[in-house]
């Protein structure tokens, strides 16, 4: 077995950093995190209470600590990122950002399935702050500003750092309830309008593969570069992946076409189709697996578990989307009334 390493998990509070947590325990690591403290600690696992955006609080809890690996899921902006920095006398060892594809979404003329270096081109112009994709440009040029941060400190202080960027990820336990969405309207009976015919692609990552990828991050030397995609090996038509997750769930949900132009019309937003909004990236993993290995499991593969997983732990509420459905549902009759 490897040797055990000191590691440092920096938020993660939701469903990603306890698979990381796992899988590293599971090597046999020491595992510690720090957090604000308001999830339960997990088996077998050190924690730390700090709030990551107040720096003496920050310094408190890291000052005179040492590890050989840290995973930050909590960098927003290049802040965050030099508040860690500036704490005393703290070794963070090898350091890996948990980024987002959403790098390419905010970047001129790239096109999915994006590479690694689509991410350096010219910037679209900012969405006004009333726009619903305010929120989403400010994620996705925070996380932009942090990864410049990191290549710099690369170059100009040989900061062992890598950023893995990554699209829609999916597995148990996730409160984003993007899934539980679509599950919910196909368990209901009625039917689920697909926005530009469900033509497009999705291309996202099992939990568990971002965790072995972490695991095996910790155990080897780190990558000869600074930014690395993470997803299934396959891109899918979002009508074909929701094919597979109601053939998971042994439904057969009924379809509807519909453009966006038709469904803003009818008053729906982005949230009746989460896996088809603007912010949903589709990423080329093709790097990771050439430079060190990576491959992520295909769809088929894990959405039977997935899937199982969510019908056997239905959350208490609706996915957000879900308030919209009585509108889904009439525009879906209206368009298959012009159809006939």
């Amino acid at each position: 077995m490897a040797t055990a390493l000191d590691v440092l998990l920096i938020g993660g509070s939701g469903f990603m950093g306890p698979a990381v947590a796992r899988a590293l325990l599971e090597a046999g690591h020491r595992v510690t995190i720090l957090s604000r403290g308001r999830r339960a600690p997990l088996d077998g696992v050190t924690m730390i209470t700090a709030d990551r955006g107040d720096p003496a609080a920050l310094a408190a809890a890291l000052e005179n600590r040492r590890f050989d690996f840290t995973v930050d899921f909590l960098v927003f902006d290049a802040v965050d990122l030099e508040r860690l920095l500036l704490v005393p006398y703290a070794a963070l060892g090898r350091y890996v950002m948990i980024s987002t594809g959403q790098v390419y979404l905010v970047t001129r003329d790239a096109e999915p399935p994006f590479l690694e270096e689509s991410a350096d081109g010219a910037l679209h112009d900012a969405p006004g702050e009333e726009s619903p994709l305010h929120a989403g440009w400010v994620y996705g040029i925070g996380k932009r500003r942090a990864e410049q941060a990191l290549l710099a400190l690369r170059a100009t202080h040989g900061m062992r750092a890598v950023a893995l960027r990554l699209p829609i990820v999916t597995g148990e336990g996730d409160e984003s309830l993007r899934l539980w969405g679509y599950l919910e309207r196909m368990l209901d009976g009625g039917p689920i309008v697909l926005p530009d015919g469900g033509r497009r692609l999705t291309r996202h990552l099992d939990v568990r593969d971002l965790a072995r990828a972490v695991a095996r991050l910790a155990e080897s030397g780190p990558p000869r570069g600074a930014f690395y995609n993470l997803a299934q090996p396959e891109a899918l038509p979002l009508a074909d992946l929701l094919a597979r997750i109601a053939r998971a769930a042994g439904v057969t949900p009924r379809f509807v076409e519909a453009s966006w132009d038709e469904c803003r019309a009818a008053g729906l937003d982005a949230s009746c189709s989460p896996y088809a909004g603007p912010w949903a990236s589709v990423l080329d993993p093709s790097r990771a697996a050439a430079e060190w290995g990576f491959l992520g499991t295909r769809p088929d593969d894990y959405l039977p578990r997935i899937v199982r997983w969510h019908l056997d732990h239905r959350p208490p509420q609706s996915h957000e989307g879900y308030a919209q459905r009585s509108t889904e549902v009439a525009l879906a009759a209206r368009l298959a009334g012009a159809a006939r």
